[in-house]
This record gives structure tokens, sequence and C-alpha cells, in this order.
């Protein structure tokens, strides 16, 4: 996972910024938006599952390379390349990796939906990432089953809370990345 801190630090500094974003002064009630259970009008086919929260989608017939917002995923293995060099797997980076193969393999239509920045500095799409046939929010059920954590980034930040939420109900649960990787 692209971060210094330890996973429980982490958490918790993401916990303390997401907690500045959905704040309603007058009443202290958030006011965190949850996505509609239910199928969903597909605007995208995966064509390959890069990593735990990277993928390469058609989109009217145009590849184009998808970061999933608000996640990080553990990092799998990469083989040095020119001038670039390898690294090692990170703890459940594989299992990761399967579990977002599982939700969205090649061929599933999903849903493709931005926040406020579309891109990132590599030229990735942002999105949060939907399963057409059942609306699952792919992006909440990684880390809610353990594989992956929130990580948000201003001003990117519908769902910060309830990706932390998730975070700690998956810590309390010890399921995934918080059962292996103490």
């Amino acid at each position: 996972m692209r971060r210094a801190l330890a996973l429980s630090g982490g958490l918790a500094l993401v916990a303390a910024l997401g907690a500045c974003d959905g704040d309603d002064a007058a009443t202290g009630a958030t006011t965190t938006p949850t996505p509609t259970p239910g199928a969903v009008e597909a605007n995208a086919v995966v064509d390959w599952v890069v990593d735990g929260d990277t993928i390469d989608v058609i989109i009217d017939g145009v590849e184009e390379r998808v970061r999933l917002t608000g996640i990080d995923t553990p990092e799998i293995a990469h083989e040095s390349s020119g001038d670039r060099p390898g690294n090692d797997a990170e703890c459940f980076a594989d299992a990761a990796h399967e579990y977002a193969r599982a939700l969205i393999d090649v061929g599933t239509p999903v849903r493709l939906e931005r926040d406020v920045v579309a891109r990132d500095d590599y030229g990735r799409l942002l999105a949060y990432v939907y399963r057409a046939s059942d609306g699952i929010f792919v992006n909440y059920e990684l880390v809610r089953q353990g594989y992956a954590t929130p990580l948000s980034i201003e001003p990117n930040t519908t769902y910060a809370e309830l990706m932390v939420d998730a975070a700690r109900d998956a810590e309390r649960d010890d399921v995934g990345l918080w059962a292996a990787c103490r």
C-alpha cells in the first residue's frame, strides 16, 4: 500500500480527515451519502483487473485505466523494468487482486461514477465502481471485506466516511488483511 503509516495509524489518520466531511454544523449530524442497491445501468465493461484497486475498462470502444476512488489495496509484486526497480508483493495483495476479480472479472458490465476530480496524475480515471447486474458498490465491498483500506484524497471524498466505517467494521470483525497482516 502506498503509505508509510501502519494500517491502524493510517486508518486513524483517514478517519480524522474523513470526519471533516459531511458534518451538518447546525445539528452535528453526518450526511454521508450511501449508494442505492439494485441493478444499475452499465457505462463500461471490465477488460482487465490490474490489481485490487485498478482495472481496465472499455467505454464506447476505448480502453481506459481506472483507479478505484477512496480505497487502497496492498501492492502486488512488480518486476524491475528499465530504470524502475521491482518490488515484492505486500501482505494480502494477491488475495485483494483475486477478490476484485471475483467481484468484477473480465467482461463484467459496470457503472463508473466520478467524484470532483476525474483523473489522477497518471492519467487514470478516478471512479466509484458498481457491478451493473446488482449494484454492488465494489470500492465499498473491497474495504468492508478487509481487502482494502480507505484512502481519501481531497476533493474526491464523497464516500470517505462510508469507507472509514467499512474499515472499522472489517477490523472489528478481524477479516481480510486485518487478520492476515498483523
